[in-house]
Parts: C-alpha cells; structure tokens; sequence
C-alpha cells in the first residue's frame, strides 16, 4: 500500500495514502501512521486534521505479517526522522530496500543498498548526517571519511536551512573530501530523500540547484554507491556524524 510522509505534530510520521496521495480516513478522521517504515513497525491511528504533508513522493511500504496495528492515536515524539534536527525518534525515512540501481551521467551506475554486499578492497566509507533546529532553522553537518587505517572528521554551520539542505550538503562535503574518484565509494547516509533524488530518479522539485551540483560531482566517480542506514539505531558512524552536525549548531549559537 502507498504511504507518505507527514508531519504530526513536533514528529514525522508515514501515512497511508491512495494512489493520488491523499490521506486514507477511516469513519472516524483517522489515518493509519507508522514512525518507521519498516516490516515490524507498529501502526498507530492518528487524526487526519493533525497531519500535515511533506514533500516527497509516496512510496510502496511491504508491511509483512509482523506489523501490527494499534488503535491507540500516535503521540509525537521528539529526536530525529528525515527531518534532520528535529527528526522523528524512530526516524521514519524512505529506504532503498534493494531498488533496482539507478544510473547516473558518465562516470557509471549509482547504486543503492539497504543491506549491501562485500566490501570492495580500497573502499572509501563516507558516513554523513546533516541536522536541523526547526525546519527550516540553523543547520549543521557532519561527516565521518574512513579510508583503510586514515579518519577524518567534518563538522559545519551551515547558517539558516532546512533539513533537507543539511542532509545534502553534507553529502556533497563528504565527496568533496575525496581526493581520488576513481576509487570504490561507499556513501553512507540515514536520509531517505538525499538516496531518492540522487540515485533513485525521484523529481526534485525543491534545492534543485544543490542536487544539480551533487550530481555533477556524482558523475566523476566511477564505483560509487549509497547505502541507506537507520538513523538513531546505535550505528557509530552515523551517531558520530549527527553528534558533529548538532555540535556545529551548538558552537555557532555559543558566539
């Protein structure tokens, strides 16, 4: 069944919608939200007059057996979702779930994974996270570079943005610290809409401009791929970049 992503109230949340992306009410108001859309994901009851739209196509959400569903309205939770700083805490974000690779310019394809394969031998980790305060509000990001035995951190204000600006940017300063394309990259980020606009084909009908730039980066390198992690799961490269991201918020309202 299609869902799309909403807001509800301080959070983010899936919605199920029909095919033109309209909410699908029950005989009392209420629509069938998740916080992560995921297999085993609990599916709470929510008011329609409470939800709020974000931009982004719907997408098809494989409930399984697993998921089950609660009659109780869903509650607004505080911490991150595809929304950077102000996320949702199960932080409910599109995820590749072994879509088919989409193909970039020259360079070769760009592939997306949500449960990658082997590692490559000279394999570049690039892990990014981009954070928001309020949406848009001061922005921030953070990106972890692992090759082989070398590390290098970033950490940037970004000033006044939204989350979606933070999550690519980040992305973009990620590759930028690359100095070799032609090696293996592997593009680790929790951002469901950066993994769509970028790899899957999904139009972009905002920061047109900044995808424009990623993906003439993107076309210089020629084994690359995302892999879509869970955000707030415990993964310590992906905690480390959003510790980076909301540390740079924190420095820049301190001075």
């Amino acid at each position: 069944m299609p869902w799309m992503r909403h807001t509800l109230r301080d959070a983010q949340v899936w919605a199920e919608v029909d095919e033109r992306g309209a909410l699908i009410a029950d005989a009392d108001g209420r629509v069938a939200v998740m916080y992560k859309r995921d297999p085993a994901a609990k599916i709470y009851r929510a008011g329609a007059r409470n939800l709020g739209p974000v931009a982004g196509a719907a997408v098809e959400a494989d409930l399984g057996p697993a998921a089950a569903r609660a009659d109780a309205p869903a509650h607004g939770k505080a911490g991150h979702g595809d929304t950077a700083h102000g996320k949702a805490a199960a932080h409910g974000k599109a995820a590749a779930h072994g879509r088919a690779a989409a193909h970039g310019k020259a360079g070769g394809a760009r592939k997306t994974h949500a449960s990658p394969g082997p590692v490559r031998e000279g394999t570049i980790h690039v892990w990014t996270d981009g954070a928001c305060t309020g949406n848009p509000g001061p922005a921030g990001l953070g990106v972890v570079v692992i090759d082989g035995a070398h590390r290098r951190e970033h950490a940037e204000y970004l000033g006044h943005g939204t989350n979606n600006i933070a999550e690519l940017t980040a992305i973009l300063r990620g590759l930028d610290l690359i100095a070799d394309p032609s090696r293996p990259v592997r593009v680790y980020t929790d951002s469901g809409y950066s993994i769509g606009v970028l790899s899957l084909g999904w139009k972009a009908k905002a920061n047109v401009d900044l995808i424009a730039e990623i993906k003439d980066r993107l076309a210089a390198f020629t084994a690359l791929e995302f892999v879509k992690v869970p955000g707030h799961a415990g993964v310590p490269e992906n905690e480390r970049c959003d510790a980076l991201a909301r540390g740079a918020i924190t420095s820049a309202r301190r001075r």
